[in-house]
């Protein structure tokens, strides 16, 4: 299996080039040369299939040739073995024709613990055939910062930088990761968006002799590794449902929701992909309105989806113009001059065959928290509950409606107490966070303070 870059000027490389790289050097992002197949038979296998096993069949398409079939198998196991749900991510119905697929069942109670606990675990094992040291670079908007930590905290021969917006990330997500007592992780609260945070990590993969030097590597959704891990869930819960389903997905950074793109093009059948985004909606205009332009980022009860560039967008824009690499280079550079990109109607023709967008207030988000909370006794997280508000708006299509629930209520109790006058409990693996000793260094939103934060504690 090889990988080419959205961009076309890369040489094609193996899994494990894409998964220590991250980035592509051409500024792309890399997919599969080709989308392996999977068939109608073996889909409706998975309904009997463990999750640990769907996810060897899915995930060994793409190590292929990287990865032998017992060093992935034992990945999976590692990745998985700390997980407090059996079924890893739960199929939970909630009413007639609507469910939550639970994806906060890991360490640190985020979707982003299903993928980063299998790139970690492969991770350490290319870097260790590899050789040499790696430093990861990762810009959060609140989750997977800490995911990140709980996967590659304490790895030989591997330094974590990680960067959270100061002050709009909840106070959990911020404790997950800086009360982090590892040697190798490093937290950096910038003074900015996590657009800024974004575009710093991308500017330093841009100065290649610095990313050369430092062995500079990702493991943000722009890793395809991650993108790969995340397609399972779709396979598992569609084979469970025995039917097509409309996946609803609180999209931010639109990594999770192109995963169900990337299901789609290996024979997953799926009714529609719905893009559910709070006020910084530039998905939910780019795909109703045809023009994909970043505005003013604004701080909500949601913040892990409070972007406004979406990386992964690129990688639905390639696919929608039929690969063609010259124009998504020239669309990317465009959009980065004049953060404003028109869509053509063939694109955004095949964009809406596919995905569609609803973008829902604070105020919306807090009544369905209620409501959920009010029908059925469940509490959900803010993100979650964006999600339910693009359900609601909807209506009730004929297929079942899988909303996915991306993180823990209790990583956002005021947010919860707003909507339901109580906060929900706390898990064990949230108790006694607000004890320790939180470390972290607040930099100004400038790439060469950030590089030099970098210079300074690898040389320490």
């Amino acid at each position: 299996m090889y990988f080419i870059s959205t961009r076309g000027a890369a040489p094609r490389a193996s899994f494990s080039d894409v998964l220590l790289a991250g980035l592509a050097p051409d500024g792309g992002l890399y997919l599969p040369e080709s989308w392996p197949q999977i068939s109608p038979t073996e889909i409706a296998a998975f309904k009997g299939a463990g999750y640990r096993d769907v996810a060897f069949a899915i995930l060994s398409r793409f190590t292929a040739g990287s990865f032998s079939d017992a060093e992935l198998k034992e990945a999976i196991a590692a990745a998985y073995a700390g997980f407090d749900a059996p079924e890893i991510a739960p199929l939970v119905e909630i009413g007639e024709g609507r469910f939550l697929l639970e994806l906060f069942h890991g360490p640190t109670l985020a979707f982003k613990d299903v993928a980063l606990q299998v790139l970690g675990q492969l991770f350490s094992r290319a870097l260790a055939r590899r050789g040499g040291r790696a430093t990861v670079l990762a810009a959060t908007s609140g989750d997977t910062g800490s995911a990140a930590i709980a996967a590659l905290g304490g790895l030989a021969n591997l330094d974590v930088f990680v960067m959270h917006p100061k002050g709009r990330v909840s106070d959990v997500q911020r404790l997950q990761m800086t009360t982090s007592a590892h040697a190798n992780v490093h937290n950096i609260a910038l003074e900015g968006s996590f657009d800024d945070a974004q575009s710093i990590v991308k500017a330093l993969f841009a100065d290649t002799e610095f990313a050369a030097k430092v062995g500079l590597t990702a493991v943000n959704s722009i890793n395809f590794a991650r993108i790969a891990a995340q397609c399972v869930y779709y396979f598992t819960a569609s084979a469970q449902l025995g039917k097509a389903a409309t996946f609803v997905v609180p999209t931010g950074n639109f990594g999770d929701i192109f995963a169900g793109e990337a299901a789609m093009r290996m024979g997953l059948v799926a009714d529609r992909l719905v893009i559910a985004t709070n006020a910084n909606d530039i998905m939910a205009r780019a795909l109703n309105d045809g023009v994909y332009a970043s505005g003013q980022s604004h701080a909500t009860l949601s913040p892990s989806m409070d972007i406004q560039v979406a990386s992964n967008f690129e990688r639905a824009l390639f696919e929608a113009s039929g690969r063609d690499a010259n124009w998504t280079a020239a669309a990317m550079k465009d959009f980065v001059r004049n953060r404003r990109l028109e869509l053509p109607p063939g694109v955004l023709e095949n964009l809406r065959a596919r995905y569609s967008a609803f973008a829902s207030t604070d105020a919306e988000t807090r009544a369905a928290i209620a409501a959920v909370h009010k029908q059925t006794g469940r509490i959900i997280d803010p993100h979650t509950a964006v999600g339910m508000a693009a359900a609601l708006k909807m209506g009730r299509p004929a297929s079942p409606v899988v909303v996915l629930s991306t993180a823990h209520p209790a990583k956002f109790p005021d947010a919860v107490s707003q909507a339901i006058g109580v906060p929900p409990p706390e898990p064990v693996a949230l108790s006694g966070l607000r004890k320790l000793p939180e470390r972290a260094r607040t930099l100004a939103n400038d790439p060469s303070l950030i590089k030099n934060f970098i210079f300074s504690r690898l040389a320490a």
